[in-house]
């Protein structure tokens, strides 16, 4: 609500503005109003208040009356259908030829008389945040998932147990067990950390996977808890928690010389995702990592990499500038990488 002597004040600056040269649609904009306001503030000579606080509504003839919103109360408070949601109790009325009023406004009267709660012996339903976390640099935020692999016979599976890392996208641990469990989660862990150097390090580290048993095995955890690392997993049911993760599987799966028919054992299991591993870390330029290996960006050597190709491509230019219709493409990587962001964390970076 906007008073009288702020409307007079609005529209004397607008009017100012316009003097200057600006465009009254424009300075309308400025200042948060639409040109038909200022048109209806004008015509009424004097800015008066705004009087819709004050204005008199007629009562909808579709109001419930006091009869029918105490029928209701009455209703939802007897026994058989105190532990019942109002989606259930309009059927059940409607099966004893009995019609009240309509769920929604079940709803409504017992809003207002703050009657609408959790009902029954369940918890109540909450919410829970999204795991959201960023790294500016390799070892920080870990990612790990599992997935099976086809056995020589149907109904055979392998399982594959992975861990990336969300700055570079590099596989710092893999192995291939039998069966799933905590106690190979936690086995891979140690074996990550050691691979990686990082015994006896104080810098904070997070693990982040989903919400199957061997993640939330008590053996998995005690080791985190041990080595310094964070927990994290994501809502349940919720598989987009943990994106990198499912399209590393994906790109793991979807290889040509993937075995699709299935592993003769697990010896030959292991030897493929070796190989697969050694590819993909070293080999494989990551369209995610603007086309530089996940090992160049895990040591930093990608910076190198990019003033290399940016100087080729400046030199390209130079050569042909006839060929070039703007700037050269860029080189260049976003400093800081999100697992999960939230819209807030992507409109801060925007503003920086």
């Amino acid at each position: 609500m906007i008073s009288a002597p702020d409307r007079v004040n609005t529209i004397r600056l607008i009017e100012e503005a316009v003097k200057s040269g600006a465009r009254e649609k424009i300075a309308c904009q400025e200042m948060g109003i639409h040109p038909r306001t200022l048109q209806r503030w004008r015509n009424n000579g004097e800015p008066l208040e705004d009087r819709r606080p004050l204005a008199q509504r007629p009562t909808p003839k579709n109001k419930l009356t006091a009869e029918e919103v105490q029928a209701i109360i009455d209703v939802v408070s007897q026994p058989e259908f105190q532990s019942l949601p109002p989606s259930q109790i309009v059927p059940s009325l409607a099966d004893q030829n009995i019609y009240i009023a309509s769920e929604s406004t079940f709803y409504r009267v017992l809003r207002k008389r703050q009657m609408q709660h959790h009902r029954g012996r369940s918890l109540t339903p909450s919410k829970r945040p999204i795991s959201t976390h960023c790294a500016t640099g390799s070892n920080q935020v870990w990612m790990w998932d599992i997935t099976w692999l086809p056995g020589p016979v149907r109904g055979l599976h392998y399982y594959l147990y992975m861990i990336l890392d969300l700055y570079s996208r590099k596989i710092v641990a893999w192995e291939i067990w039998p069966v799933e469990s905590a106690a190979n989660a936690a086995a891979l862990v140690r074996r990550a950390i050691l691979s990686e150097g990082l015994i006896g390090s104080s810098r904070p580290l997070v693990l982040h996977s989903d919400n199957g048993s061997p993640m939330k095995g008590a053996t998995l955890l005690e080791t985190l808890y041990q080595l310094g690392i964070t927990p994290s997993r994501s809502r349940p049911r919720v598989s987009n928690d943990n994106p990198y993760a499912e399209s590393l599987f994906r790109t793991c799966k979807y290889r040509p010389e993937y075995p699709a028919a299935g592993f003769g054992d697990l010896t030959q299991a292991r030897k493929w995702v070796l190989a697969f591993v050694l590819w993909y870390n070293n080999v494989h330029k990551h369209s995610g990592l603007n086309f530089v290996t996940p090992t160049q960006r895990h040591t930093g050597q990608d910076q190198a990499v990019f003033q290399a190709r940016k100087r080729l491509y400046e030199k390209a230019r130079v050569a042909h500038p006839e060929r070039w219709s703007g700037s050269t493409r860029d080189w260049t990587l976003e400093p800081v990488v999100w697992l999960n962001p939230e819209r807030s964390n992507i409109e801060q970076e925007k503003a920086i």
